[in-house]
């Protein structure tokens, strides 16, 4: 008797362990760059950037992609996030110049099995502008293996342009061939500022893909009480989502959220993060 309960103990032990290990909390998050005139208006970098690193550790994400993030923020950020690592490039060189579509890992979690970045342009392996963009526009990506469950998947972090409708279009359209040449059938997720909510066409091109679905609709439990976009307004209303996770079919969401929280009357950045939990 004792060696049959010894047994089943084990066996629950290791179910929790092995359900638990099959869970990540993904998000993707605008930073909004170091701005002098967001420290003339009380939203400088120096205070908003210990309060997202609570907000990160708190919801205990594993993977997260930032965008408009300088060098010097992406460091600091992760000066305050002990046993996370991260990479990407600037837009402006390929190195540390201009804003970098970062993402942030947990080093003790995942090892980088390989990464890189390319511009959203038709000349994709050098800094340079595509169709009518009006900026530089990066891409940065990583294939990880999660060192418990040996689970190997891609993750896509990019940031697509504010004004070019046509570059947005075509963005989109590159991502996905990159995605299929690159990934091929291993689960991938894509994360990113897309600058267009959900009606939008080049949203429509990623979501009605067959490739790729927005984990908003998949997801059963949603928290969505605002536009991701928010101006540094804490009163922002509105259902338009222009920050997006998408994730292909190997993944099943379970968890959705928009996250409001502030900081003494104060919002973290111009951008509320997404978070999202994937079973797989």
């Amino acid at each position: 008797m004792k060696i049959k309960i010894l047994l089943f103990l084990l066996l629950l032990t290791a179910t929790a362990t092995f359900t638990k290990a099959q869970q990540l909390n993904i998000a993707t998050y605008n930073l909004r760059y170091d701005s002098k005139d967001d420290s003339i208006a009380g939203n400088g970098w120096r205070a908003r950037y210990p309060n997202i690193a609570k907000i990160i550790r708190f919801n205990d994400l594993d993977i997260f992609g930032t965008q408009e993030g300088l060098y010097h923020q992406l460091t600091q950020l992760n000066d305050s996030l002990p046993g996370y690592k991260w990479l990407g490039a600037g837009r402006d060189d390929g190195q540390h110049g201009g804003e970098h579509s970062a993402i942030f890992y947990k080093a003790d979690k995942f090892r980088v099995l390989k990464s890189g970045n390319f511009w959203m342009s038709t000349i994709t392996d050098k800094p340079n502008k595509g169709w009518d963009a009006a900026l530089p526009r990066i891409c940065t990506w990583a294939q990880l293996k999660e060192l418990k469950t040996g689970l190997v998947f891609n993750f896509f972090n990019l940031h697509m342009d504010h004004i070019g409708i046509v570059a947005r279009r075509e963005s989109a359209k590159l991502v996905m061939d990159k995605i299929k040449a690159m990934a091929g059938n291993t689960p991938t997720i894509l994360t990113g500022d897309f600058n267009v909510d959900q009606t939008n066409e080049s949203y429509m091109l990623i979501n009605t893909s067959g490739l790729l679905r927005d984990s908003y609709e998949l997801s059963p439990v949603k928290l969505a009480p605002s536009n991701t976009y928010n101006a540094y307004d804490v009163n922002t209303a509105g259902d338009k989502r222009i920050d997006h996770i998408f994730v292909t079919n190997k993944f099943k969401v379970t968890r959705y959220g928009i996250l409001t929280n502030t900081y003494h009357g104060r919002l973290p950045s111009d951008h509320y993060p997404v978070v999202v939990t994937l079973r797989y």
